[in-house]
């Protein structure tokens, strides 16, 4: 154990992490939507499913550092997840459409994706934070 007070730096790791995820997941998304022409759910859908699995490994490993081999991280990940993507999407919708009724359908799904993004980061990270990898966090500490 290091002397005083050791600096917190997962907030800084989640956020790059984040980053590559965004660039792959984002990509995917908009692709799905705007050039195959798939709908708002499977599109964002497919954003989660192909950069939660980029998300996964980073974030095991670079960002909690989290040595344990467990399926129950594994199901605590896939749960915190779909959780984030129903909460962060659901509410995207709706509001970005009561805020932009005046635009076509096609702005207002595009906005409301990247609003659920954000609003996505911010509950994924808790839920990753303090229920995912949260046995690993606690034993460093320690």
């Amino acid at each position: 154990m290091m002397a005083g007070k050791k600096i917190d730096t997962t907030p800084v790791k989640f956020v790059l992490v984040g980053v590559v995820n965004t660039i792959v997941g984002t990509s995917v998304m908009f692709i799905m939507y705007n050039v195959f022409s798939f709908n708002y759910w499977i599109s964002s859908a497919a954003n989660y499913v192909v950069g939660s699995i980029v998300s996964y490994f980073l974030n095991k490993y670079f960002t909690f550092q989290d040595k344990e081999k467990s399926w129950k991280t594994v199901v605590r990940f896939v749960l915190n997840i779909s959780v984030c993507y129903l909460i962060a999407y659901g509410l995207a919708r709706p509001l970005v459409r009561m805020a932009l009724g005046g635009f076509s359908q096609t702005i207002q799904e595009n906005i409301a994706m990247l609003a659920g993004m954000c609003l996505f980061v911010v509950v994924n990270y808790i839920g990753q934070r303090f229920f995912v990898f949260n046995n690993s966090s606690q034993k460093e500490e320690k």
